[in-house]
């Protein structure tokens, strides 16, 4: 009787599994080909009056996240740890840099930019918000489809068990740089250096850190020191295409540019609360974890006030 109740609880939890792979596929669908529909409509635009200054501009700006994210991997050369406590307040601070960035360098814009277009406050707010579902969707979708680590529940997604646990964890880690990618992008290409230059900044910021914990982790599994750092900077290499996406998203229609800052504050917001809290709270450091993310959040806040 037993065996046969576990059975049913196993054949139950399966076909719930499906049943939400199928629902997040769908919105996965959707969410592309919105996201699809407002690229190629942005790239008409953009191969139609050629290449502009904004594009080179955004990714530049993409770059600039690649290569912090390399120079912040560069102290694995000569450390092979630092203590977890550290860690998680480095990564609390990165997160905290995130979420400032989403309100203070995407969100608040697209409002503004949204309002300029629709002569509405609440039409304005339901565009970005419409952004913002997409950003969690195709985020939520990525998760759900793509084989990669995560540190407080293991290795996940279709076909993850054929892959080395090494690269798993890389390709957990080059999620969250999809969408710091695609807010540079989104954000520089208006050329709207108030907005694009302060996100940049804070973004380059926070990848050093984060550059310094994926190269101590891989270490720490037994990676040698100059192969961490290079796989760290292969990290970062998602930077430059989420820029790509982000710029030509946001340099065609006018009312893809806040759409497009929605799209990357909801995925943002949804890596910081999905992936990076939850691992600095899981080892018993909340309290110096949140600290470090106050301190980001205020760091991000002066650096929007003082660049932009």
């Amino acid at each position: 009787m037993q065996t046969e109740i576990n059975n049913n609880s196993w054949k139950t939890l399966v076909a719930d599994c499906a049943r939400y792979n199928r629902f997040t596929a769908l919105l996965m669908l959707v969410s592309v080909i919105g996201v699809g529909w407002l690229l190629l409509q942005s790239l008409y635009l953009i191969v139609t009056k050629q290449v502009s200054p904004a594009f080179l501009v955004g990714m530049t700006g993409g770059l600039i996240g690649f290569l912090s994210t390399g120079l912040g991997a560069l102290p694995a050369l000569f450390i092979k740890s630092i203590p977890k406590k550290m860690e998680d307040i480095f990564l609390g601070f990165a997160a905290g840099m995130m979420l400032a960035a989403s309100v203070f360098s995407l969100i608040l814009p697209g409002l503004e930019a949204s309002a300029t277009i629709t002569q509405t406050p609440a039409l304005a707010s339901l565009i970005v918000v419409g952004g913002m579902g997409l950003g969690v969707i195709l985020m939520l979708g990525l998760d759900t489809f793509m084989p990669h680590h995560h540190e407080f529940s293991g290795p996940c997604g279709p076909g993850h068990q054929n892959l080395n646990p090494m690269w798993l964890f890389v390709l957990a880690i080059a999620l969250h740089n999809l969408p710091e990618g695609m807010a540079i992008g989104v954000s520089l290409s208006q050329e709207d250096f108030t907005v694009g230059i302060p996100l940049t900044v804070a973004i380059a910021i926070q990848n050093m850190p984060e550059g310094l914990t994926v190269a101590l982790t891989l270490r720490a599994i037994g990676v040698s020191s100059k192969y961490a750092v290079l796989v760290a900077m292969l990290t970062g290499a998602m930077e430059p295409i989420g820029a790509l996406v982000g710029v030509s998203l946001g340099s065609g229609l006018a009312i893809a540019y806040p759409i497009g800052l929605g799209l990357a504050a909801g995925a943002m917001i949804f890596v910081v609360s999905h992936e990076v809290i939850p691992e600095t709270h899981r080892n018993g450091h909340q309290t110096p974890a949140t600290i470090g993310l106050m301190l980001g959040f205020a760091l991000m806040m002066i650096l929007d006030t003082v660049l932009g």
